[in-house]
Parts: structure tokens; sequence; C-alpha cells
């Protein structure tokens, strides 16, 4: 059962905001943001996990009703009614009242466990319900990182865009001031100056894309899009070949832990309890039954346990149903077809989920590869941008030499960040594959 309280482990420090108006707030708190701060609003705020959270808690109500069936039933009533009666010599009609009161109990004795194969059945259904939970809370919070890495990314792209900004107008600068010297043609002006202008552009595009993934993030912790939010960088300090595990090691933590698959478990457990209550039907119960009642004509008299008014019974009663018109037959069978559903379910899912781990776990890895790269990238463009600048202002590069070798820095420094907030996104994208995002979020605390 534990793998149905990750989603509650998830929501245990939301619990401790629970003095804070977490809940109806409408505005983001002040300070930096951390990936835990961010998840705990989103959790304590979202509408989807708490409707999931709400279809929990019925499950488990509907499951502890089961319980009912292992305890007597005792019900009571009265009665008063009016009795109408005509006389043989007359034709005015008499009317006498009439009073009554009753109790009764039963207790089903034996009936070949069908009572246990119906609360088994309702348990696991239960256990189902909570590893959907699980499973909702976990895509949510999934979603949640990716936003949040996004956001990361447009920062570092409008940090990029500002330095990109920056070459340029100090290209410009120096190009007007060698025009202005006589040393270049007015063209080299207006080649920084276009590279500036483009520089100015893509500032404001990345600016607006900021604007827009901030939105996105704002939307899922239900505050309005067009708020503020300032959230905390995150070094990559992982992401080397020497963490990472072997495909089977993945594939075995996902059989433990990855709520769908523990969900397929449990639905096939219900039905093929299901199943076995649908047989039981056709087998005899024994039950014993019980029952007290007083009933009188007039308000008069007094109750008394020993006046001939009081009648009751005791006895055991043994039922076996014979036909019901094919109902406990078809449905036998439709109960065995639902099992059939259910296995087959499980291993479709399982199928899909050894294709999520391996489809990540590849990807995760290609992302390695691709920060190494992208960092080998960027050290070699500033470099170059470095020495075509310095050869330009001595006179041994041209404007469009400068001009490339700015072009290359922007694009690398891009591709650098996509690739470093990539990581993070697939790195988790790994654990939710494996149904072990807890493990990956607390991972992070340190980092």
């Amino acid at each position: 059962m534990k793998g149905i309280f990750f989603a509650i482990m998830l929501i245990l420090p939301v619990l401790a905001m629970a003095d804070d108006d977490c809940a109806t707030r409408r505005d983001v708190p002040d300070g930096v943001q951390s990936l835990q701060d961010v998840i705990k609003l989103g959790l304590c705020r979202n509408p989807q996990t708490a409707a999931a959270y709400a279809s929990l808690r019925a499950s488990h109500f509907n499951k502890n009703a089961g319980y009912a069936n292992y305890l007597p039933s005792v019900s009571a009533g009265v009665n008063a009614s009016k009795n109408f009666a005509q006389s043989s010599d007359t034709l005015h009609p008499n009317y006498d009242w009439g009073y009554g009161a009753s109790i009764s109990a039963s207790y089903l004795i034996f009936d070949f466990g069908r009572r246990t194969a119906d609360m088994n059945q309702m348990i696991a259904a239960y256990r189902a319900a909570g590893f959907d939970f699980s499973s909702t809370v976990q895509n949510f919070v999934y979603g949640l990182v990716g936003s949040y890495y996004e956001l990361l990314n447009a920062d570092a792209d409008v940090e990029s865009a500002w330095s990109a900004l920056t070459v340029a107008q100090t290209a410009y600068d120096t190009a007007n001031k060698k025009f202005k010297a006589g040393a270049v043609a007015r063209a080299d002006v207006l080649k920084a100056e276009t590279t500036l202008a483009s520089a100015k552009l893509s500032l404001e595009r990345s600016k607006n894309n900021r604007e827009i993934t901030k939105g996105t993030l704002l939307t899922k912790l239900s505050f309005p899009a067009d708020g503020d939010i300032t959230i905390a960088d995150m070094s990559s300090s992982f992401g080397t070949e020497a963490e990472n595990e072997s495909i089977d090691e993945l594939l075995k933590v996902a059989r433990e832990k990855r709520p769908d698959l523990l969900k397929a478990s449990a639905n096939k457990d219900a039905a093929w309890h299901k199943r076995n209550s649908a047989f039981l039907r056709n087998l005899p119960s024994i039950s014993a039954s019980g029952s007290v009642s007083w009933g009188d004509d007039s308000l008069g008299d007094v109750f008394s346990p020993n006046s001939n008014k009081v009648n009751g019974s005791i006895g055991i009663r043994a039922s076996m149903p014979i036909f019901a018109g094919f109902a406990n037959m078809y449905g036998l069978r439709a109960a065995e077809a639902d099992y059939d559903r259910a296995k087959y379910n499980e291993q479709q899912t399982a199928n899909a989920a050894e294709l999520d781990v391996f489809t990540a776990y590849n990807n995760y890895k290609t992302a390695q590869t691709v920060l190494e790269q992208t960092k080998a990238l960027l050290k070699s463009a500033t470099e170059s941008e470095k020495v075509t600048s310095g050869m330009y202002k001595v006179g041994r590069a041209t404007m469009l030499d400068w001009q490339t070798a700015q072009s290359e820095l922007v694009s690398a420094q891009k591709q650098n960040n996509a690739a470093k907030y990539d990581l993070f996104i697939k790195r988790a994208a790994v654990a939710l594959a494996i149904g072990d995002l807890k493990s990956e979020l607390e991972g992070n605390k340190d980092e």
C-alpha cells in the first residue's frame, strides 16, 4: 500500500501551511520561490489534485461501507392506521385506530465467502483509486517542474539577449568610431547597425517569451497570468554517466512504484474478487433473524412485555437462488470477461510503462551528451567572438567576420540554456516514468 501514499507524502509539506492563506490568496508570495515552494503552492491551490483527493476519499468511505456486511442489521418501525369497517345491519361505517411498533434484527452467518469476496473487491478498488490519485499528483507536479525549468530557460535567454545586445552595441560603437577616423567604410557601420537592430528585436522576443512562460506557470498555480513571480535558478550539478542506472534497475523500480502499473494490478485483483463473488451468488446462504412487535387498537392500554399484544420470533434461515431469469449466469460470464479485460489491460500498461522508461532513459542520456556538446560549443563561440572583435579593432578582420562570430555566440548561448534546463526536465521525466518523482524532488533540494 505504500505506493498509494506517494502523493500524500508530497502533500504533507502543504499541510504545514494550513495556517497560511495558501488556498485563498490572490497574489504570489513575496521573495524568491524555490522549486519546492512552487510545488507546495500548486498542490495547495490546484483544483485537479483536490478533485482527485475527493474521489479517493469517496472510495475510502465506500470501502468502509463494505464492512457493514459483517455486522448485524437492525431496523425499527412504528405505525398508526385507521381501519374501516361497515356493519351488516346499518349503512353507517365505523372507524377504529390501530397502533403498533416493531424491531427486527438479522445476521448473515455463512455465505461460502461471498461477502469476503465483495469486501476484497472494494479494498482493491480503493487501492486502485489511491494509485490513480498518486498518478494525478505526479503528473501535475511533473507539469509544474517542466514549467519551472522553462521559465528559468526563458530568463536565461533574456540574459543572453542582453549580452548579445551589449556586444552588438560595442561592435556598432567601434565601427562608427573607425568610420569617423577613416579606417573603414560606411558599410561596416551599416552592418553593425543592422546587427544591433536585430539584437534589440531578439531581446524583445525573448522578453515576450518569458512573459508567456511565466503566465503559464502562474496559471498552473491558479494565479492570474499577468502576475509576477521570481524563482530560484538551479545549477546542473548532475548528468554524469556515473550516476546512470541500468535500464533493468529502472524497470525494477517502475514495477514497484509506478502508479498506473499498481493501479492496473489493483483493478485486476478487484475484477478477480468480483468474478468470485458472482460465482458465490449461486450458492446458499445461512442467516439468523429475530423480531419483536407490539400492536393495539386503542391508546388506553399501556405497553407491557407480558401482554398478549406483544409478539416475537427468532430463527435461522437458509436460502439458495434456483432461478433468476439467467441473471446470475450472465452476471458470472460478464465478471469473467471483466477479469480477462483487466488482465489484458495490466499487460498493456506494463508494455507502455516499459516503453516510457526506455524512452525517458535514452532521452536523458542524450540530454547529457547534448549539454556537454553545447558547453564546448559555447566556449568555442565565446573565444571566437573575443578573438574576432580584437582582430576587427586592429583591422585584421571584417565586420562580416565579427557579425558571424556574434551570431554564432548567440546561437551557442541559446543552445546551452536549452540543453541545461532540458536536462532537468529529462531527468524528471525518468523519475516520472519509474513512478519515483518524490525522490527526484528531494534530490534537487541539495543541488
